[in-house]
């Protein structure tokens, strides 16, 4: 005759190698346990800090689930995790119990008369516990609690293949979301390299590496296109977190019902869909960056939600209670004037101040003088290796038409330019050529308007009328400089002083001379 012991046990040795949900594991786990120590309830619960969760229940009103036992107020609980083995109460312990009133199918708040219960253990660390309680006050003897901690061993080997299971699959959430970057790397960007030679852009390389060393909350704004998504991976790369995810979410690509999931993950169950529980990005990021793309784009119900984690670093999965503390650095971006969409009532004045405690602007093309050539010859080699060709160039009248147009998309913009150019110089050799140049009629650009606006650090003609003073003309240019900017920066002095590095009190001063303000 079989052994009750290897009854419930064969099934759940079975069971380790099958893939399961884990409320159907931790049901089974339960259903073994009944059967080798008939109980009128029997409950599976997992240490989380000083509280105890309850994953699977048998003969406990469905309610138990949605508790949350605290240690200190339980006394019998506390007394379960605190010794090595099984621990059995006395019929008249008068130490109350968390499970009085909650066993199933039976009138009035009974008492339960017999409790026992067992530490379960994962790689010698307190995991959570096993609990038995019967109405008989004489259910229990000292085989049970034998039979309990040989079952105790198994129970553990099923709740760590449950965990490990839950970890490959936030390891695979973690590699996905981590791919396109080291893709990136590997593919011979250096890795996602911010190219560029220009005043501005080595001023902007400047404050990368003076905030990313620090801790600060970065809010990066800049037009469409200008590589806002490649300054917050150079942050990231300058800082202490570097060798923890950065992890990316476009706020503006998804729905409005799944940002709310995507930024804090659910539980199984939280809406219609969510057939399982799933991290989200803040958890992911855990010790790393979270880089919110395009944040002017959340509702406001959830700008209410990221604030509060923002400020107690605090989140709850959607449709569950649990909290959990998440360290994480945030880098925000938009192409929006967020104090604009305050005034306006789309966006909370709280949250624009808690990610804008280092804004950072990137400058757009146009104002990057020649480092479109650059970035050009960047795009060239691309395309040569992708197309197979020995060598890609741009002929002069081509790279004169790109130094003079005005990139309303930014370095997105020429990217795709180039890339299109190739394609079109390409169609034109019946046989493929040994060297390739681009001629400028394959841009497409002969139709738009040249750049209006002066760049930094390039000459820009300026009327002298013969006999004029040096300080005369050196007014009048600065005028001309500091007018063009206002008109750039939609009259924000602060940008102006910025691109201009004047101090902003000296710019004012200066205006006013000038008769500007």
């Amino acid at each position: 005759m079989t052994h009750p012991l290897l009854s419930a046990l064969v099934p759940l040795v079975a069971d380790l190698s099958r893939e399961l949900p884990d409320d159907e594991r931790y049901r089974r786990l339960l259903s073994s346990l009944r059967q080798l120590l008939p109980s009128d309830a029997v409950a599976l619960l997992k240490l989380e800090g000083g509280v105890l969760v309850p994953l699977s229940v048998e003969g406990l009103s469905p309610d138990t689930l949605g508790r949350r036992f605290k240690v200190d107020e339980h006394p019998r609980l506390k007394i379960i995790m605190e010794n090595l083995g099984p621990t059995r109460f006395a019929s008249d312990c008068e130490l109350p119990d968390p499970y009085d009133g909650l066993v199933q199918g039976l009138a009035g708040h009974l008492e339960v008369h017999d409790c026992l219960g067992c530490p379960l253990y994962v790689q010698d660390k307190l995991w959570g516990l096993i609990t038995l309680d019967s109405l008989d006050p004489t259910s229990f003897g000292q085989a049970d609690l034998d039979n309990l901690q040989a079952f105790a061993s198994l129970a553990a080997a099923t709740v760590m293949a449950s965990e490990r299971i839950q970890q490959l699959a936030r390891n695979f959430e973690d590699q996905r979301q981590l791919a396109e970057i080291y893709k990136r790397a590997a593919g011979g960007r250096n890795p996602r390299e911010l190219i560029g030679q220009s005043p501005v852009h080595k001023r902007l390389q400047e404050e990368i590496q003076l905030v990313g060393n620090s801790p600060l909350t970065v809010l990066i704004t800049g037009e469409t296109g200008c590589g806002k998504e490649l300054v917050a991976e150079a942050i990231h790369r300058q800082s202490p977190r570097a060798q923890k995810p950065l992890i990316s979410l476009n706020c503006a690509a998804l729905p409005e019902l799944l940002v709310e999931s995507e930024l804090f993950g659910h539980v199984k169950g939280a809406f219609s869909g969510a057939v399982s529980g799933r991290s989200g990005k803040f958890e992911l990021a855990a010790g790393g960056t979270l880089f919110l793309d395009e944040v002017g784009e959340l509702p406001l119900p959830v700008q209410a939600k990221l604030l509060r984690v923002l400020q107690s670093g605090q989140l709850q999965r959607v449709g569950s209670d649990q909290e959990h503390h998440v360290d994480v650095r945030i880098i925000a971006a938009t192409n929006r004037d967020l104090a604009e969409e305050v005034r306006a009532g789309r966006f909370r004045a709280d949250l624009y101040h808690r990610l804008s405690v280092y804004p950072l602007r990137v400058p757009p093309l146009r104002e990057r003088g020649r480092d479109v050539l650059l970035l050009a010859g960047f795009f060239l080699e691309e395309n040569r290796a992708r197309m197979g060709l020995r060598s890609l160039r741009l002929n002069p009248e081509a790279q004169k038409l790109l130094v003079g147009y005005s990139w309303p998309g930014n370095v997105r913009e020429l990217e795709h330019l180039i890339s299109r150019a190739v394609l079109k110089s390409l169609a034109e050799h019946s046989e493929r050529p040994r060297i390739l140049t681009i001629e400028a009629a394959a841009l497409d650009l002969a139709q738009e308007q040249p750049v209006s606006e002066p760049q930094i650090g390039q000459d820009r003609p300026v009327s002298v009328n013969q006999g004029e003073s040096l300080k005369s003309a050196v007014d009048h240019y600065q005028k001309v400089l500091i007018d063009d900017a206002l008109v750039r920066h939609q009259g924000k002095w602060a940008l102006v002083a910025r691109e201009l590095s004047v101090d902003r009190a000296n710019l004012s001063r200066l205006a006013k001379r000038l008769g500007i303000r």
